[in-house]
């Protein structure tokens, strides 16, 4: 079974920056996509930025020029620097990985890191 594990969630204020990161540990034979979530209150979680093995990049339309996803292949790690933010940034974030464990594909998510704008 794969963990994945954030780190880097926290308050900061309208305009600052947050830098999110997400490590993927346990036993697999690939990770195909690695990808950030956010979920408001009452809401379902909505995709924020995706990247492929391959590195191929897909960026909502909410954050698409704030936001940059990366990440290191080698290391199961994927991060997600934000900035320019603004109070509707305010959300859980959740890291999100599409596994191939070499038997069977599945996803499989974080536990949440809460983003939080203010001044």
């Amino acid at each position: 079974q794969v963990q994945l594990v954030e780190s880097g969630g926290g308050l900061v204020r309208p305009g600052g920056t947050l830098r999110l990161s997400c490590v993927a540990s346990g036993t697999f034979s690939s990770i195909d996509f690695m990808a950030w979530y956010r979920q408001f209150p009452g809401k379902q979680r909505e995709l924020v930025a995706e990247i492929s093995r391959g590195g191929t990049i897909k960026y909502s339309d909410s954050v698409k020029g704030r936001v940059t996803i990366s990440q290191v292949n080698a290391k199961n790690m994927v991060s997600l620097q934000m900035t320019n933010l603004k109070p509707e940034d305010t959300a859980v974030y959740f890291c999100n990985a599409n596994i191939d464990s070499g038997d069977a594909y599945y996803t499989t998510w974080g536990q949440g890191t809460q983003v939080t704008v203010s001044s």
